[in-house]
């Protein structure tokens, strides 16, 4: 266990925290004497009820919450949050109405525009009126294939503010990877670009955008967003997006929809089949959002928030709720390594960036590039760096507070698309310990079971929930009878979401992911963690990534690791036993694989995460069923017949 703290607020920083503000709301409201985060977290469990109508009043939902809190709470799933709440949510991210600036976007090609909160205002209200003049309305879906810019936070808003039904991908998606999201919930209107910039290239999507609209038939109206310029004549049935702001604008106003009407539609990544659809709805996604962003990121209306993602990954849905709180939001496309690792550091330093949200697999591999950001850049307005996508090991919290800045708070956040938000994530008034999420959410009753569905503290098992909450998926889109959504979390044990990680509650009340259940390797009968063995082998200077799985073998499972290596290096035997070496010293003998081979790239789904399951799959013969899902799906032929992995 890790005793010492990483980081820890000062005295002036919790008191004056909107945890704290909050906690002493509770503390007076209901006549109790909390006085420590992990109080207020055994209450907020213990009374859901109250602590849900509490972020309602807190954080100043615009709306009516209606007289019923939850109907059936302790029915999972089935428990319906405020069935009688009316509210919208474009307005309540669009609270704020001044010259402050609420959107800057940056590109990997240098290009930056800003929009203030007045503007953003303007925009929405000319791209509801034109939605309105195509007949969208409540209920309908309005499915984007965009980058992370200006319009596509402006589209959504406008489709929201209508009580329509919001789904996206970002455009590096193949025709199959768009058409098998989209086709499944029959956008009445679809949103696109004419091309888009990465890596220092830029790529014609036009072919790309015709055959998936012959492919989206109750499609009746297109707009094209003309982001890379690339002078495309608009075909008849399309309409530019300046003619979407052109559209004379009524006053803008909001819909009133009930709090559990859909409002995104989200794709699970799909590399075992057709994505799943998950529905989410409108008020649990804003409560939950207002609790995270206020409460667990402290988030404030001076504040300039940042995250790298595309809107493809639900940190783009997350990110965009941070105007709830009157911040700035830093918006960026393009390669986080184009033209140099610093780009992402360069806009940090000029935004004035104060909370910076990136992927674990970024932080790594900026430190394989040994780039270390404190040695060129003014990071003074930074305070709290933010990472998901997969586990961020102990020696990134090193580099972090190295490399980086050592007075920030380093927040490893964990959860999902399929709660749109996190079970465990950071925490104002608390230390950071290395290799631990701070704490689980408020609100929140997470646990780790073990086999038997008995509830472990610093003991490896499945991270469940056990309580309701309102951001519970309202189900799977076409799902009639529900089974599709319970067989995906409610299965496994009775009455208790379980959400397929592998982790452990800390002696800290923090948390530690070791990776994905259904990757969990089983040499042996002892049950290991994939992360266990990424966080050793990212020690080895010679690998740059790397991708482990269970290989079945003579009647039980051997693990083999293959490794992505720096250009114009061989995995020689000195390679291999420093390898092993490395993992043997700092893990167990167990968790030493048995073959180590090497590879020239690691198949990853198209928002960064490594696909284990994948290669399985290949290795033992077994087919991908989905292989768009992939940004590189050419990488699994690697693992393909490989004489290293025949059985004798």
């Amino acid at each position: 266990m890790n005793d010492q703290p990483l980081w820890q607020p000062s005295a002036e920083q919790i008191e004056s925290a909107k945890m704290t503000a909050f906690m002493h709301h509770i503390n007076r409201t209901e006549q109790l004497e909390l006085t420590h985060y992990h109080e207020l977290y055994d209450w907020s469990v213990r009374e859901s009820q109250r602590f849900w109508q509490h972020i309602w009043e807190f954080c100043g939902v615009i709306g009516t919450p209606g007289e019923r809190v939850v109907v059936d709470q302790n029915k999972l799933p089935g428990a319906q949050w405020f069935p009688d709440a009316q509210l919208n949510f474009a307005e309540n991210l669009l609270r704020r109405n001044d010259d402050h600036p609420a959107l800057v976007f940056r590109g990997e090609n240098g290009t930056r525009s800003e929009l203030s909160y007045r503007q953003l205002r303007e925009q929405v209200a000319a791209c509801r009126s034109f939605m309105r003049q195509q007949g969208i309305g409540k209920g309908d879906r309005v499915a984007a294939m965009l980058p992370n810019t200006i319009e596509t936070i402006v589209a959504m808003l406008a489709t929201t503010s209508l009580g329509a039904i919001w789904a996206s991908c970002s455009p590096d998606f193949g025709v199959a990877g768009v058409v098998d999201r989209f086709s499944q919930i029959e956008p009445k209107l679809f949103l696109c670009v004419d091309g888009y910039f990465y890596n220092g290239k830029t790529l014609d999507i036009a072919e790309k955008v015709d055959a998936i609209r012959a492919q989206l038939p109750t499609v009746e109206h297109t707009i094209r967003v003309d982001f890379a310029q690339l002078g495309h004549s608009l075909s008849a049935a399309m309409s530019s997006w300046s003619q979407v702001l052109a559209t004379a604008a009524e006053p803008l106003t909001f819909t009133s929809v009930q709090f559990n009407d859909p409002l995104y539609i989200m794709f699970s990544s799909g590399t075992t089949g057709v994505p799943k659809c998950i529905v989410h709805g409108v008020g649990g996604t804003l409560l939950q959002h207002l609790k995270e962003h206020a409460l667990h990121t402290n988030l404030g209306s001076e504040d300039v928030l940042f995250y790298f993602t595309t809107c493809g990954w639900m940190m783009w849905n997350w990110l965009v709720s941070g105007l709830t709180q009157g911040a700035t939001l830093v918006l960026f496309d393009g390669s986080p390594f184009a033209p140099q690792p610093s780009i992402l550091w360069d806009i940090a330093e000029q935004e004035r960036i104060t909370v910076f949200g990136t992927s674990a697999k970024y932080l790594s591999a900026l430190e394989k590039e040994q780039y270390a950001p404190a040695q060129h850049h003014d990071l003074s307005a930074l305070r709290t760096i933010l990472t998901t996508g997969s586990v961020l090991p102990p020696e990134s919290f090193d580099y972090v507070y190295r490399d980086i800045k050592q007075d920030l708070c380093l927040s490893s956040i964990s959860g999902g698309t399929d709660i749109i938000s996190c079970f465990a994530l950071g925490n104002p008034v608390l230390p950071v310990y290395r290799g631990e999420l701070q704490c689980r959410g408020l609100g929140l009753d997470v646990q780790v079971f073990n086999d038997d569905g008995q509830p472990v503290r610093q003991q490896k098992g499945e991270l469940v929930c056990r309580n309701s909450f309102p951001c519970m998926p309202l189900g799977f889109w076409n799902d009639v009878d529900g089974s599709r959504y319970f067989n995906a979390y409610f299965a496994r044990f009775e009455n208790i979401w379980a959400h397929g990680d592998f982790a452990e509650l800390t002696a800290h009340d923090g948390m530690i992911i070791y990776g994905r259940s259904d990757a969990v390797l089983n040499p042996g009968g002892v049950r290991i963690g994939t992360a266990e063995i990424y966080r050793q082998v990212e020690k080895v200077e010679a690998v740059l990534e790397s991708i482990v799985i269970g290989q079945q073998w003579q009647g039980d499972e051997r693990l083999v690791l293959f490794v992505k290596l720096r250009d114009g290096l061989t995995l020689d035997p000195s390679l291999q036993q420093e390898i092993r070496s490395t993992i043997r010293a700092n893990a167990t003998p167990r968790h030493v694989p048995a073959v180590i081979a090497q590879v020239t790239d690691i198949p990853r789904t198209r928002s960064g995460k490594i696909v284990e399951l994948a290669v399985r799959q290949v290795v033992h013969g077994e087919q991908v069923k989905n292989t768009d899902a992939l940004a590189n799906p050419e990488a699994l032929e690697q693992f393909r017949q490989r004489p290293e992995l025949e059985q004798s």
